[in-house]
């Protein structure tokens, strides 16, 4: 009977043993499954922040072609616009020209001046809005000279206007000429 209870204690101890590895493996497969899931997690994560970034870069980009193409095409407005403010100055030394004269000629001359500038009115462009003793503005004018005046009220004001100035949608894309007091 020795043999059998050594036997048998030798078979528990074994079956013990099993439990005890069974138990050590679960225990090593729920820590392999919870740093599994833990990683996954830190993946997940990270992708989400990855797209997050990316998908942010992409709408700035968005936005900012858009907002470099519009603003090609108004430049572009803005040189042909610009081009043909010589010929609005051509018009206005001709009308001044013609101011004494009234002829049937002169009238489809001013039909033509009047509807020159109403399309540059409706492009946007507009003439300064300059007088005679009107204060000197360094961001809208350009003086070209100056001369010296008996009114002291004149210094350092608009003596006269050489050549119109023009803004474009409250830009200045030409600067008034003018002559200022001193």
């Amino acid at each position: 009977m020795n043999q059998n209870e050594e036997i048998l204690s030798e078979s528990s101890e074994a079956a013990e043993n099993v439990a005890a590895s069974q138990e050590a493996a679960d225990a090593t497969n729920e820590n392999s499954l919870d740093s599994q899931v833990a990683r996954l997690q830190a993946e997940l994560a990270e992708q989400k922040d990855k797209f997050i970034r990316l998908y942010s870069e992409f709408e700035n980009f968005r936005r900012r072609t858009a907002k470099e193409k519009l603003e090609m095409i108004q430049s572009g407005n803005e040189q042909l616009l610009k081009a043909f403010l010589a010929v609005a100055d051509d018009f206005e030394r001709a009308e001044k020209s013609f101011k004494d004269k009234n002829d049937k000629d002169l009238e489809g001359f001013f039909l033509i001046y009047n509807k020159f500038k109403k399309t540059l009115e409706q492009a946007g462009v507009k003439i300064m809005d300059l007088k005679q003793g009107s204060a000197f503005d360094a961001d809208l004018q350009e003086a070209i000279t100056q001369i010296p005046v008996a009114d002291q009220s004149l210094k350092g004001k608009v003596v006269e206007v050489v050549e119109n100035g023009y803004l474009l949608n409250e830009k200045v894309i030409r600067h008034a000429k003018v002559v200022v007091g001193s």
